[in-house]
C-alpha cells in the first residue's frame, strides 16, 4: 500500500544525518557536560556549539538560549517566569483564543492563582487584531503571549505589530514559534519579542527537546524546577545532550533550506487547496487565505465527521489530522475553529493537511484520487447530509407553486 505522511505539524521524522550524530552522543561522547574532566569537557563544547546554532537560527545571542524538554515546557517557563517575577508590578496577562493549550491552559491556571486574564478574540481567519490588543492593555498588564503561527489553521499573526505595542508599554512579549521556525523567517529582533519558544521535533529533530529564548535584561526567573545550577541556574537537571545536539543540527539545516523548501511547499499547498475547493463541494478553507504557513492546508467538510475522514484516509495509507495532535483525543471540536466563528457541527468536519520535505506532486495526485470518493461515501451515510437534501427537495416542491426558483 502507498504510504503518504501529511501530518508534519504533529511531528516530523528525524533526519538521518541528525539521528546518526545523536547516536554518537549516547555511546561515544557520553560524559556529563557539568563534569570538569575530559569526558565532560568534550560534551560541554558540543552543547555550547549547539546553543550557538539555535541562537543563530533566530537572530539571538547564545547566552539568551535555555534548553528545555520541548515546546510545552518552554511555554510554561516563559509564562510562569514572567508572571511570578513581575507580580509586584501587576497581575494582568493577555493571550489569544487560538493559542496552543501549552499557553492557554498555563494562563488559565494562573487565573486561579489571582491573576487577571484577558483572552483576545480572533477574526474569521484566526487572526488577532492589533486594535483589540491595544484596547486590552492596562497599567496592570505584565505579560502578552501570542503565537507566531497557528498549528491548526496555519494563520500567521502580525507579531511585529503586536510586540511593538507591548514594547511601547514596557510589557514583556512572548511568542510560541514552534510551528513557524524553519518555515518562515523567525528573527527575535525583527519581531521585537522578549521570549520565544521552539521545539525540536517540528523541524526534523528529536522529540523531548526544545528551547526558550529569553532576551537579555528581561525580568524573568525560574519558577518550575528547583535543583542544580545547569543552564546558568535557569533550568535545573542534567542536560539532554543527544537531544540538544539534534536540536542544534535541526536548526542549522532549517536555516540552510528554509527559503527553497518554503517555495516548493507553497506550490504543493496551493495546488492542494485549489483542487480540493474545485473538486469537492461543500468545503470551507480555514485560516487566512494568504498569511498562512507554506506547508499548511486546513478545511472543514460539511455533513461529515473529521474522524471518519481520517480513518478512511488511513485505510488508504494517508496520514492526516483533524487539528492539534494534543487535542485529538477530545470529543469536542477545536477551540481554534470555534473561536473563528465556525459552527460547532461544521468544526467537527475539520481536517488538516501539513506537508513536509518528503512530500511530492505524486502525493497530491494520490490524495485527490482517494479523497473525493471518501467524502461522497461518508456523506451518503450521513444523516446531516440526508436532512439537507430533504430540505432542498421540499423547497423545490414549494417552488412549483411560485413564479420562479432561485435555487
Amino acid at each position: 500500500m502507498r504510504r503518504v505522511y501529511f501530518d508534519h505539524s504533529a511531528t516530523t521524522p528525524v533526519r538521518r544525518e541528525i539521528a546518526e550524530e545523536i547516536q554518537k552522543f549516547m555511546t561515544d561522547y557520553f560524559g556529563n557536560p557539568t563534569s570538569l574532566h575530559y569526558f565532560g569537557r568534550q560534551v560541554r563544547k558540543a552543547v555550547e556549539e549547539a546553543r550557538e546554532k539555535v541562537a543563530s537560527s533566530i537572530g539571538a545571542q547564545p547566552g539568551e538560549i535555555v534548553f528545555t524538554s520541548g515546546g510545552t515546557e518552554s511555554d510554561n517557563m516563559a509564562i510562569h517566569g514572567i508572571a511570578m517575577t513581575n507580580k509586584n508590578r501587576g497581575n494582568h496577562i493577555i493571550t489569544s483564543a487560538v493559542e496552543h493549550h501549552a499557553v492557554l491552559n498555563t494562563v488559565k491556571a494562573l487565573g486561579k492563582e489571582g491573576f487577571t486574564i484577558t483572552i483576545l478574540p480572533v477574526d474569521k481567519y484566526g487572526m488577532v487584531s492589533v486594535d483589540d490588543l491595544a484596547n486590552a492593555i492596562t497599567n496592570k498588564t505584565i505579560l502578552i503571549s501570542i503565537m507566531h503561527a497557528s498549528n491548526e489553521v496555519g494563520t500567521i499573526q502580525p507579531i511585529k505589530e503586536l510586540a511593538a505595542l507591548a514594547r511601547e508599554k514596557n510589557i514583556p512579549f512572548h511568542t510560541d514559534a514552534v510551528q513557524s521556525l524553519g518555515k518562515i523567517p523567525v528573527d527575535v529582533n525583527e519581531l521585537g519579542v522578549d521570549l520565544l519558544t521552539i521545539s525540536g521535533h517540528k523541524i526534523y529533530g528529536p522529540k523531548g527537546v526544545g528551547a526558550l529564548y529569553i532576551r537579555k535584561g528581561t525580568r524573568w526567573r525560574q519558577t518550575l524546577f528547583h535543583g542544580g545550577a545547569q543552564e546558568k541556574l535557569r533550568r535545573a537537571g542534567t542536560e539532554n545532550v543527544p537531544g540538544i545536539i539534534g536540536l542544534g543540527m535541526a536548526c542549522e539545516f532549517a536555516m540552510q533550506e528554509r527559503e527553497q523548501e518554503a517555495r516548493r511547499l507553497s506550490g504543493l499547498r496551493d495546488r492542494l487547496i485549489k483542487e480540493v475547493m474545485e473538486k469537492i463541494p461543500h468545503v470551507r478553507l480555514t485560516g487566512h487565505p494568504t498569511m498562512r504557513l507554506p506547508n499548511h492546508a486546513s478545511f472543514c467538510f460539511e455533513f461529515i465527521e473529521g474522524e471518519s475522514m481520517l480513518l478512511s484516509l488511513d485505510m488508504k495509507g494517508i496520514a492526516a489530522s483533524s487539528g492539534s495532535a494534543c487535542t485529538s483525543g477530545s470529543l469536542e471540536p477545536s477551540h481554534v475553529l470555534l473561536s473563528m466563528g465556525i459552527p460547532h457541527e461544521l468544526a467537527h468536519g475539520s481536517i488538516r493537511i501539513t506537508l513536509g520535505r518528503d512530500n511530492t506532486e505524486e502525493d497530491i495526485d494520490y490524495f485527490m484520487e482517494v479523497m473525493p470518493p471518501i467524502v461522497e461515501r461518508l456523506r451518503a451515510m450521513s444523516p446531516l447530509d440526508q436532512e439537507t437534501e430533504f430540505a432542498m427537495e421540499s423547497s423545490c416542491e414549494a417552488c412549483k407553486v411560485r413564479s420562479a426558483c432561485r435555487r
